[in-house]
């Protein structure tokens, strides 16, 4: 009995010093010559880790994310991309962890078989920006909620209530969230922003965000319909895959939702010039708001704002590929709501 004691005793502790040998030939594998800059990454970001497993591990994968920007960037002076990365509160994750936490689009079975609706051939000018037309209210950070569709659609409805209106107004993503599960969404776990804007209709109306503020969780449906800010009467989607289609209905009525591939890791760290990614597909997984079009340098792009914070991409907007066969798949669902 003592000598099987003896024994466990001996393996266990065998066990402590093989974890803790491994543990410092691990530590070793990291760039000493970065633990500045980790240390101020961590303190900009109000990065806390439990214990020192898991901040090594999140050190590792910021160490690689880093070498990526830094080696995208140094191509980029060398004329081999159109736009540059950064380091920005994502850092410390992997590409898979932002699409589940950070994505969430749903795209709902009959939506491909519903009817487009084709704008007037009209004149269309060379760019447009509603954020600068006072169209678009400020760029906000989803969480880790899977709620991009919600943020997407409150987006154009607030680009509506602009134009219809004259005032724009800061609608509730967290209504969207708690309330449209009966219309297909799922709350955090996703969503599509038709299914939002069958709710409003449905409810006939939804609340300001002041009045309805967001959380990043799943909640009780706590609607009221005293603080309706906005309605809509119906919505509108455009021919799949046109881009042109897509130009004509941005310039004639605002703001549009759309839904792209947001899981390319030099998307996740884009920082400014017009993001050109041949391995971006068209299974679209992010729900962004489509607030403008234009060239830079001779390259054609769409302004898109993200749900991410102001910490990503150029104060939260990235400027994707236009007339790039689709690229990212961001023309296959654009929809807008009707006021």
């Amino acid at each position: 009995m003592h000598i099987g004691l003896r024994m466990l005793d001996s393996v266990w502790k065998g066990s402590v010093l093989l974890l803790g040998a491994l543990w410092e030939i691990s530590v070793g594998l990291l760039n000493t010559d970065l633990d500045q800059h980790w240390e101020m990454w961590k303190k900009t970001h109000g990065k806390v880790y439990q214990h020192e497993i898991e901040e090594f591990g999140r050190r590792r994968i910021w160490e690689e994310n880093l070498q990526m920007i830094s080696l995208h960037n140094l191509e980029a002076t060398l004329g081999m991309h159109t736009y540059e990365l950064a380091m920005n509160h994502l850092g410390d994750l992997t590409a898979e962890e932002v699409v589940t936490m950070l994505t969430g689009t749903r795209v709902p079975e009959d939506l491909e078989q519903s009817p487009s609706f084709i704008m007037p051939r009209v004149p269309l000018p060379t760019s447009v920006n509603w954020r600068d037309r006072g169209f678009v209210t400020q760029v906000r950070m989803q969480g880790t909620c899977g709620s991009c569709w919600a943020f997407s659609a409150a987006g154009a409805l607030e680009g509506q209530l602009k134009r219809t209106r004259g005032k724009l107004v800061t609608l509730s993503p967290q209504n969207l969230i708690d309330c449209s599960t009966k219309f297909g969404n799922h709350g955090c776990k996703g969503g599509f922003m038709t299914d939002a804007f069958q709710y409003v209709i449905k409810n006939h109306g939804i609340d300001s965000d002041a009045s309805y503020p967001y959380t990043g969780m799943d909640g009780w449906c706590q609607y009221e319909a005293e603080f309706r800010a906005a309605n809509c009467s119906s919505y509108r989607c455009l021919p799949r895959g046109d881009e042109e289609a897509l130009r004509a209905g941005l310039a004639t009525v605002g703001p549009i939702s759309v839904a792209i591939d947001a899981s390319r890791p030099k998307f996740i760290f884009y920082r400014r010039g017009v993001y050109r990614d041949p391995s971006c597909s068209k299974r679209v997984n992010h729900g962004v708001l489509l607030v403008g079009y234009g060239s830079l340098h001779g390259q054609d792009y769409w302004l898109v704002k993200n749900s991410w914070s102001v910490h990503y991409g150029d104060e939260g907007y990235v400027l994707m590929a236009r007339n790039r066969h689709n690229q990212c798949g961001i023309a296959l669902y654009p929809c807008y709501p009707v006021m």
